[in-house]
């Protein structure tokens, strides 16, 4: 067998990520026609393969110590039901948390067979709960800092908006490098460690690359359910929101904790909204988002606790406890 069989689910997850979160990144410019839809996606996979080599290693192995001494066939299982779930909200045009499936398929897994790392899952979802607040106040203070900049150095409208055409495109490209940097630990990074001749570096590579993949093939479904859906942007309070969510993402990426850019994003816009007096939000699409949110890790969690009970009772797989590490063909 292929000795990279077993990452399967891995690179499935990776594609279904890059389908759903490139919309986080690229979907304001995309929604104001700033740049091309083909070109945002170009610009996109690259960075996010960037991202992915040069600063993915610490969330990959944040899951590998998640999922330690956990068979081949409990992580196939893991990644599979969050890839399942993750392409079931993007065919729903549903911008999701990537991170909360992994977790939630994680956690499925992990109460089946009793054995839960509570302080690390602990960590990971105070990370989650202070990604979208964090966002919404770095939205503000930026949203404060350019609007000061702009008033203070007088140009033409054109100029204006050349500028923050420019700045939108650069803060893309930036936002999807930290979107490979901590996202990829969600494709691959419970296979850290398990896998005999295959390194981070190499679950960086294969991650990034799958991600680039779900980019270009299938994210134009959700690439405006962010940009245009929750209110209405011009090229200023794109560059606000996109710069606020990149920001706030790279640093958790610095931490080693994967976190949502679809949370960041939402924060982001969710901080713009209300230093403008919240009446152009739109809270329908707001609640459908939230409602994505609860869903996610819950229908992962599901998933993956019934795939493994199936697996157990009817494939008679390697007892619980016993540490298998995939040497590929034998």
């Amino acid at each position: 067998m292929w000795p990279f069989a077993p990452l399967g689910g891995g690179l499935f997850l990776g594609w279904a990520l890059g389908a759903n979160d490139a919309s986080n990144v690229f979907g304001t410019a995309v929604a104001s026609r700033i740049i091309t839809f083909r070109k945002a996606c170009l610009l996109c996979s690259c960075a996010v393969i960037m991202g992915a080599i040069f600063q993915g290693q610490a969330g990959i192995d944040t899951y590998g110590k998640f999922m330690s001494g956990h068979q081949i066939e409990v992580l196939l299982i893991t990644s599979l039901s969050a890839a399942v779930t993750v392409t079931l909200m993007t065919v729903l045009r549903l911008p999701i948390s990537t991170s909360q499936a992994m977790v939630g398929a994680m956690v499925g897994v992990g109460l089946s067979m009793g054995s839960l790392p509570w302080t690390l899952l602990r960590k990971i979802i105070l990370c989650w709960l202070i990604t979208p607040v964090g966002a919404m106040l770095i939205a503000v203070a930026v949203y404060l800092i350019l609007s000061v900049f702009l008033r203070h150095f007088p140009m033409s409208l054109l100029t204006r908006d050349k500028i923050l055409w420019g700045g939108l495109l650069i803060i893309g490209i930036y936002g999807s490098y930290a979107l490979g940097a901590n996202n990829v630990a969600n494709a691959t990074g419970i296979f850290s460690g398990k896998i005999e001749g295959i390194t981070n570096t190499q679950l960086a590579w294969l991650g990034g690359i799958s991600i680039a993949g779900g980019v270009l093939t299938y994210s134009r479904r959700v690439i405006y359910a962010v940009g245009a859906g929750i209110m209405p942007l011009d090229s200023f309070t794109a560059l606000v929101a996109v710069s606020s969510m990149s920001i706030t993402i790279h640093i958790f990426a610095v931490i080693g904790v994967p976190v949502s850019t679809s949370q960041g994003i939402v924060g982001a816009i969710l901080g713009i909204g209300l230093i403008r007096g919240g009446r152009s939000i739109h809270y329908r699409k707001l609640r459908s988002i939230g409602l994505g949110w609860l869903l996610t890790p819950t229908i992962a969690l599901v998933l993956a606790a019934a795939g493994y009970a199936i697996t157990r009772g009817f494939m008679n797989v390697i007892p619980i406890g016993y540490e298998n590490t995939w040497q590929g063909p034998m």
